[in-house]
C-alpha cells in the first residue's frame, strides 16, 4: 500500500481524539470516519489500523519513537506493527524518525513497556499471577480478538448455520468449548448477512457464551440478568430456555437497555422483560426476591479481559478505579442474591483479569452469605457436556482458551 500524506495525517487526527479517552474507541473511530467522508475503504482501513495498534502498544512505540505525538505514534505503528517498508513511508516520515523506530530495541526498557501496560496494572497483575504468567497475559491482550458468533440454536442448528455461512464465502470453525459458538475466519460484514438480518446468529466472544451454559436456564424457569446492558447474555439464556418461563433483564442503564428489544425481536425472543433498575433497592426488583430459578451476575468491571478488542481501556482507567469498582460489585452481588429463591442457582461473572474484582468479591460473599453455598463450575459445565477443566471457579483466558479474559464464581442458595 502507498500512502498519502493526507492519510498519514487523518491517522495521526483520529488518534488524537482517541487519545482523549472521551468515548470508546470504536465510538470515536466512527464518529471520526462520518465526519470524513472523503476518505475511502483502504484509509480508513489504515487510519483504524494504525490508532488501534498504537491503543494496543501505546508505550512501546512511543518508546521507540522518542515521542508520544499522535504523528510519531503513528510512524512507529506503521513501521513496527504494519510493517510499511521504507519506501512506503518515503517523504511521509522524518528520515532520522524512521531509522530510529526501525533500529529500536526493547534491550533495557521495564517488563511493563514491554508489556505495554501501565506500570500500576503491571504490578497488579505480578502481584496475582507471578511475573512470567503475567508476561503471557499482557502478551495474549496485545493480539486482536477473533470474530465469534453465537447461533441461535432455538432457530436452527450450529452445522446449518456454518453450512449457510460457507456457502457465502464465510469460514468458521465450531468453538472448542461453546456448543452455540462459530470463530469465524477474518472480518467478514457480518452484521450484513441473512443469518444476523434474521436473529439467527449474534455477534459473542465464546467466553461470554460459556455463561450462559454455567448459568443453567431451564424451561419454564423464572430467570435475573441482573446486569444485563445491551442483552448478550439474556439473549443466550433465552436460546437455552426455548421460549419458555420468564427472563428479568435489569440493568441502571436505560440506554444499554434500549438496545435489547430489537435485538430480542430479531432473535425472536418474547419471554423477556426489562426493568431498568433505579438502584440496588429498586422496588420492582425487590418484588422477586426470593423468587427466581436463577440469577446472573455479569457485574460491571474494569473490562481488562477485553483488551483485545477495547485495548483503551488499560489507558481509560486508574488504579483507584479498580477499588471503587470492587466496592460496586460487592454492592451488586449482594443485592442480586437476595432475588434467588431456596435451591436456586447465582452466578457472579467478569471479564476482568484482576483478583481485586473476582476471586476477592466472590470470597467475601462466601463468607459472609452462609445461606449460600459454592457450587464447582467445572461440575457444573460437565454437566452441560462442555469440556472445560475449570476448577471450582472458572478462569478463562485468550492465551489457554481464545477467548476474552472471564471470571466466574456459582452460588446456589440452601433449601430452607
Amino acid at each position: 500500500m502507498r500512502l498519502g500524506r493526507g492519510t498519514l495525517r487523518h491517522a495521526a487526527a483520529a488518534l488524537s481524539r482517541l487519545l482523549e479517552f472521551s468515548q470508546p474507541a470504536d465510538e470515536t473511530l466512527s464518529r471520526y470516519f462520518r465526519a470524513h467522508p472523503e476518505l475511502g475503504q483502504q484509509e480508513r482501513g489504515f487510519v483504524a489500523d494504525a490508532a488501534f495498534a498504537v491503543l494496543r502498544k501505546r508505550r512501546s512505540l512511543a518508546a521507540a519513537a522518542g515521542s508520544a505525538t499522535p504523528e510519531a505514534l503513528v510512524a512507529a505503528a506503521a513501521i513496527k506493527v504494519l510493517g510499511l517498508s521504507a519506501r512506503s513511508l518515503e517523504g511521509l516520515v522524518e528520515p532520522q524518525l524512521a531509522e530510529q523506530i526501525r533500529a529500536f530495541s526493547f534491550a533495557g526498557m521495564s517488563a511493563a513497556v514491554r508489556a505495554d501496560l501501565p506500570d500500576w496494572l503491571w504490578d497488579m497483575l505480578v502481584a496475582d499471577y507471578g511475573e512470567a504468567q503475567a508476561e503471557r497475559i499482557a502478551a495474549a491482550m496485545l493480539n486482536p480478538a477473533p470474530l465469534d458468533l453465537r447461533v441461535n440454536l432455538a432457530r436452527t442448528s450450529r452445522e446449518e448455520a456454518r453450512a449457510r455461512l460457507a456457502a457465502d464465502g464465510v469460514d468458521a470453525q465450531p468453538t472448542p468449548y461453546s456448543p452455540a459458538g462459530l470463530r469465524v475466519t477474518g472480518k467478514p460484514a457480518i452484521n450484513r448477512h441473512a443469518l444476523f438480518r434474521d436473529g439467527l446468529i449474534e455477534v459473542q466472544d465464546e467466553g461470554s457464551q460459556v455463561l450462559a451454559w454455567l448459568l443453567g436456564a431451564r424451561r419454564g424457569e423464572m430467570v435475573g440478568d441482573y446486569c444485563a446492558g445491551a442483552g448478550g447474555k439474556t439473549l443466550a439464556v433465552a436460546m437455552l430456555m426455548r421460549g419458555t418461563g420468564r427472563i428479568y433483564a435489569m440493568d441502571v442503564s436505560t440506554r444499554r437497555l434500549g438496545a435489547l428489544r430489537p435485538r430480542a425481536a430479531r432473535a425472536g425472543v418474547t419471554n423477556v422483560h426489562v426493568i431498568a433498575l433505579s438502584g440496588d433497592n429498586d422496588v420492582r426488583a425487590k418484588r422477586l426476591a426470593g423468587k427466581l430459578d436463577r440469577v446472573l451476575v455479569d457485574a460491571p468491571c474494569s473490562g481488562f479481559g477485553t483488551l483485545r478488542r477495547n485495548p483503551d481501556l488499560k489507558w481509560r482507567h486508574a488504579r483507584e478505579a479498580v477499588t471503587e469498582l470492587a466496592q460496586k460489585q460487592r454492592a451488586i452481588l449482594r443485592a442480586a442474591s437476595r432475588l434467588v429463591k431456596p435451591g436456586g442457582r447465582l452466578v457472579y461473572a467478569t471479564c476482568s483479569i484482576l483478583k481485586a474484582e473476582n476471586e476477592a468479591i466472590a470470597d467475601e460473599f462466601a463468607a459472609s452469605s452462609l445461606e449460600f453455598e459454592s457450587l464447582s463450575c467445572e461440575g457444573l459445565l460437565a454437566e452441560q457436556r462442555i469440556p472445560l477443566k475449570a476448577g471450582a471457579r472458572m478462569r478463562l483466558w485468550s492465551h489457554e482458551h481464545g477467548t476474552d479474559g472471564f471470571f466466574a464464581a456459582a452460588f446456589e442458595r440452601r433449601a430452607r
